[in-house]
């Protein structure tokens, strides 16, 4: 038997620009999931025969990174389905790691190169940032560019991506959840198709590229104020994207004005916002009187790590 946990992230900065090579930031978050693999006489999920339309993820991660005997997967799950919150890339990426360090062969680069092949096939469409940062832990830049902090580099067709290590310092971030479940691979293609025919989703797309490297040193100096500034700017290119959601922009409103700066977070479409703050209570309740779920979580945790007897460690 052999466990691994992951974390969720949030993305500070980038996402959906990251699909088409630009930089992105992002942090991971203290909600995990828990993967634990045991030879079994049929391949099953949580005890039940595995099914490829219900465990998409899951069984693409048998076929990367497995090539031995029946087995089943046990998860279990602190961060909600379709949030924004990286549940796909954390359960690909403690599966996959899980499956390798059974077979002895658990190794960061190899689990997040093989988790993002997982990603990018069940969502037909995607980058390395949800589970290289799953992976890493602490907080992640991916580039086009190689630069300090390096870590490692995936490819994929004409598109290379530098994944780096990020220092996170001591901020507090309030998550505001939506409850509605937002698929990841239409609201991708979805941003491509616009992209693909328009002249101002181009420009969209630099802008956001340029808002990740600006974001990237106001997080080396603790910037608040700029890092918040910018988190609204991003907020409102990913709305002209065509991400957003009435829900959302309720929960990011309502945060304005008490917080440094807010934003949704993730694929859009309903999912998570996240919103930069000194008093996560004023906040949360504001998240809260605005329909969403808050969430307060931690930043720059640890990243995929091998468990003992698949027992939870915080």
């Amino acid at each position: 038997m052999t466990s691994c946990s992951a974390p969720g992230k949030i993305i500070l900065f980038g996402e959906h620009a990251v699909v088409f090579g630009k930089p992105a930031l992002a942090l991971a978050i203290d909600l995990r999931i828990w993967s634990r693999v045991t030879r079994s006489n049929q391949y099953s999920v949580n005890g039940h025969p595995m099914k490829k339309r219900h465990h998409a993820y899951v069984s693409a991660a048998l076929d990367e990174a497995w090539n031995g005997p029946p087995i089943n997967i046990d998860t279990e799950s602190e961060i909600p389905s379709g949030s924004g919150l990286g549940s796909s890339a954390a359960v690909t990426v403690s599966c996959v790691g899980a499956m390798l360090s059974e077979k002895g062969r658990f190794e960061p680069e190899s689990v997040a190169k093989k988790s993002f092949e997982v990603e990018n096939l069940v969502q037909g469409r995607a980058s390395p940032i949800d589970t290289s940062t799953s992976t890493h832990g602490h907080g992640v830049l991916v580039s086009p560019d190689r630069s300090d902090g390096f870590l490692w580099r995936i490819d994929k067709g004409s598109t290379s991506w530098n994944i780096h290590h990020c220092e996170v310092p001591a901020m507090k971030f309030v998550v505001g959840y939506t409850g509605i479940h937002a698929a990841t691979g239409p609201l991708v293609s979805k941003v491509k198709k616009l992209v693909d025919s328009d002249a101002k989703g181009v420009s969209l797309i630099n802008r956001i590229g340029e808002i990740v490297l600006d974001g990237v040193v106001c997080l080396k100096n603790g910037d608040k104020q700029r890092l918040g500034a910018l988190m609204l700017e991003n907020h409102e290119i990913l709305n002209e994207l065509g991400v957003g959601h009435p829900a959302l922009e309720k929960i990011v409103n309502a945060c304005k004005g008490i917080s440094h700066g807010a934003k949704l977070t993730g694929a859009g479409g309903g999912g998570s916002m996240i919103a930069l703050t000194d008093d996560t209570e004023r906040v949360s309740e504001a998240i809260r009187e605005a329909g969403g779920i808050p969430i307060v979580v931690r930043v720059g945790c640890e990243g995929a790590r091998t468990e003992s007897s698949g027992v939870r460690k915080r």
